[in-house]
């Protein structure tokens, strides 16, 4: 390879690690991680896979496919995939686990019997064509490789599919594709691994709201962050929103909405684990968990902590400005935990005084609460859901989150029966 080319290669890894490290959550991340992949060495599609050693299950995050993709109308995703499986030798991903090393597979349909021919060592793994009988798709080369911690510890498999040339023809991936990836592999397992710890900083404060109270589980919050983004990628897409802006956005979205509820912390038991709907004093201090959410998140140090606090505080306002929406321009610093909140009603927000964030994950959180059961209601139909917010289409939520709801609908519904 001209040494200019590798120059133009080295550049482009660099730019892509500075990019990845302002990256806070991880599923953004690990889509980004795979887009970039895939970027290097001009590949069609691709896939990247988490993994959960406590588990020993290794669950698919992403997936993209270019020639799948250009089969679709403008702004729609493929299909949602979620599937997880115990890592033996006997998958390619899994083989990636277990041996730690990666794998160079020129065509998928015709490997050769042997890993190491001299030795007549057998090649323990085959190809599983499921995916592509069901997508109309031709996988032929593939490269796998595991994200590894510097000491050694599996974080996932990144597995990328089909390179091509400059004319657009599938090839295998040669020596200096295996050197770029392998190169990038390890400068993003590192940015990978900071990102998950994050999580899991994000996860020990949910889980303390859990913990206190058991309806509102790490599903629920894992399903409502979820919907947010798909929501919102559908939102932008539709406002045509600059990608970096998008995309900027939608990896602080992803961890602010897990918090929504973590004021719930401060609700005394006897109205947070009460078996039955509230009576009004109760509510008013239920309500109160906006403000102490918003507590929590200040003061404000970084735009997390800002989307955090707003979505905090105002995921109870209605878009409309009716006086049920809460606690709307209520001081909430003033607010003392455990106790009722004053009458907000003369108080209210409405429209896009409603920070955007507060309002996705108003209408991710009241399609999860509908679609799943609660100790004061059982499970609602999808029929009887998407009308609920059909009808509050304006009023409870904004119109142009809702008609963009509508447009992933089955992108939610296939997330929300792989979350639960």
């Amino acid at each position: 390879m001209a040494k200019s080319k590798i120059k133009e290669k080295q550049q482009m890894i660099t730019e892509m690690e500075i990019e990845l490290k302002n990256i806070k959550d991880v599923d953004v991340l690990l889509e980004k991680i795979l887009t970039c992949a895939r970027k290097i060495v001009n590949a069609d599609a691709g896939s990247i896979y988490e993994y959960d050693s406590q588990k020993n299950l290794l669950y698919i995050r992403y997936s993209q496919n270019d020639t799948l993709q250009k089969r679709l109308p403008p702004g729609e995703k493929l299909p949602y995939v979620a599937f997880s499986l115990v890592p033996t030798a006997q998958s390619i991903s899994g083989y990636c686990v277990v041996s730690k090393n990666s794998v160079n597979i020129a065509d998928a349909y015709n490997m050769d019997e042997y890993l190491d021919e001299e030795k007549k060592i057998k090649r323990p793994y085959s190809f599983n064509s499921g995916s592509d009988l069901a997508t109309n798709y031709h996988t032929t080369s593939m490269l796998t490789i595991p994200l590894l911690t510097t000491n050694g510890k599996v974080l996932g498999v990144l597995q990328i599919i089909n390179a091509k040339n400059g004319r657009g023809k599938v090839i295998p991936f040669d020596e200096n594709a295996v050197f770029y990836i392998n190169q990038f592999a390890t400068k993003v397992s590192s940015i990978y691994e900071y990102a998950y710890l994050t999580r899991q900083s994000f996860d020990r404060l949910i889980r303390v709201a859990e913990f206190r109270d058991p309806k509102e589980t790490g599903a629920h919050v894992e399903r409502v962050s979820s919907f947010s983004v798909e929501i919102y990628d559908r939102y932008a897409a539709n406002k045509k929103i600059p990608e970096k802006e998008r995309e900027k956005f939608r990896d602080t979205l992803s961890l602010a909405a897990r918090c929504h509820d973590v004021g719930k912390v401060a609700i005394p038991d006897e109205v947070l684990k009460k078996n039955g709907i509230l009576n009004d004093d109760e509510r008013s201090i239920m309500k109160g968990h906006t403000c102490v959410g918003a507590q929590i998140f200040s003061p404000v140090e970084n735009d997390l902590d800002l989307m955090s606090r707003d979505v905090c505080l105002h995921h109870h306002d209605r878009y409309d400005g009716a006086p049920k929406g809460y606690p709307g321009t209520f001081d909430y610093t003033t607010y003392m935990p455990a106790t009722k909140l004053p009458d907000t009603s003369s108080m209210a927000l409405s429209g896009e005084a409603i920070p955007l964030a507060a309002r996705i994950v108003a209408l991710a959180d009241v399609y999860d609460a509908l679609r799943h059961k609660r100790c004061y209601k059982d499970e609602w139909s999808i029929e009887d859901t998407f009308n609920v917010i059909k009808e509050e289409r304006g009023k409870q939520f904004d119109p142009e989150l809702v008609d963009a709801f509508f447009q992933v609908k089955d992108r939610l519904e296939a997330i929300n029966k792989a979350l639960s």
